[in-house]
C-alpha cells in the first residue's frame, strides 16, 4: 500500500493533469512528491512533477475511490453537506482497497459520475458488467419463476430503495431465486422470501444460472 500522504499528492497531480485543476504547491505536498519520486511514481519535469505510468495508475485509482466514496455517502449514507461528504470521502478513499472499491461500485450500479457531476474513472468491474449485460445479466423482472442466480448490481439512485434492498439482504454476490411474478414479484434470498413491485424488480440485476439439467434438478431439490 502507498502512504496516504503520497496518495493525496498523486490524486492532486492526477486531477491537475487530467482535469486541469489547480495543483497545490504547499510544503506537505512537495515533501510527499519527493517521496513519490523515490518510489518511481512521479518524475521531475522542469519546475514541477509529472506522473509516471505507475503513478498515473495509482493517482487514477485514488480519484476513483474518492468519488465512489462520495456516491456511497450521498446515495446510501445520506451525507448532509458537500464539505462533510468531501472530508469523509478523503478518509474512505484510503481504505477502499483490495477490491472493496469494485464491490462498492457494483453495489451502486457502476455510477459514471460523482454527486458533483465529475467523472468516476472506470474499473474492471464496470467493463465486466457491460460484457455481462450482453450475456446473462438481466433484471429480476425478466426472469421466469424458478430461475436462480446471484445478484450482480443495483441500478437505482434512490437512497430509500437502496436501503430497503440492503435491509432485505440484496447485495452483489448473494444467491437469489424468483418464486412468482404475479401479482407481485416474490423471490427468495437465503431462507427468507420477499415481495416487491415491478419498480424494484427492474433495478435488481442478476447473473442468471444457465438453464441446464443440473440446475433444474437443483431447483426441484430446494423447493
Amino acid at each position: 500500500m502507498i502512504d496516504p500522504y503520497i496518495e493525496e499528492a498523486l490524486e492532486s497531480l492526477y486531477l491537475c493533469e487530467s482535469e486541469q485543476q489547480e495543483y497545490p504547491g504547499d510544503e506537505a505536498t512537495l515533501a510527499a512528491m519527493k517521496n513519490a519520486s523515490s518510489q518511481g511514481l512521479v518524475k521531475l519535469n522542469g519546475d514541477g512533477y509529472r506522473l509516471t505510468a505507475s503513478g498515473l495508475h495509482a493517482g487514477r485509482n485514488v480519484v476513483r475511490r474518492h468519488r465512489l466514496a462520495e456516491r456511497l455517502l450521498g446515495d446510501v449514507l445520506r451525507s448532509e453537506t458537500d464539505d462533510r461528504m468531501d472530508q469523509d470521502a478523503c478518509r474512505f478513499e484510503h481504505v477502499l482497497q483490495d477490491g472493496l472499491d469494485d464491490k462498492i461500485c457494483t453495489l451502486l450500479g457502476h455510477p459514471s459520475q460523482c454527486p458533483h457531476g465529475k467523472p468516476i474513472p472506470e474499473g474492471e468491474c464496470c467493463r465486466q458488467a457491460r460484457e455481462d449485460t450482453i450475456r446473462e445479466v438481466r433484471p429480476l423482472c425478466d426472469a421466469t419463476p424458478g430461475d436462480e442466480g446471484t445478484v450482480a448490481y443495483l441500478t437505482t439512485r434512490d437512497n430509500r430503495e437502496v436501503q430497503k434492498m440492503m435491509a432485505m439482504g440484496i447485495l452483489p454476490g448473494v444467491c437469489i431465486q424468483l418464486i412468482r411474478r404475479f401479482p407481485s414479484y416474490v423471490f427468495q434470498v437465503g431462507y427468507s422470501q420477499f415481495t416487491v413491485d415491478r419498480t424494484l424488480a427492474e433495478v435488481i440485476y442478476v447473473h442468471w444460472a444457465s438453464d441446464d439439467t443440473d440446475n433444474k434438478d437443483k431447483r426441484i431439490l430446494t423447493r
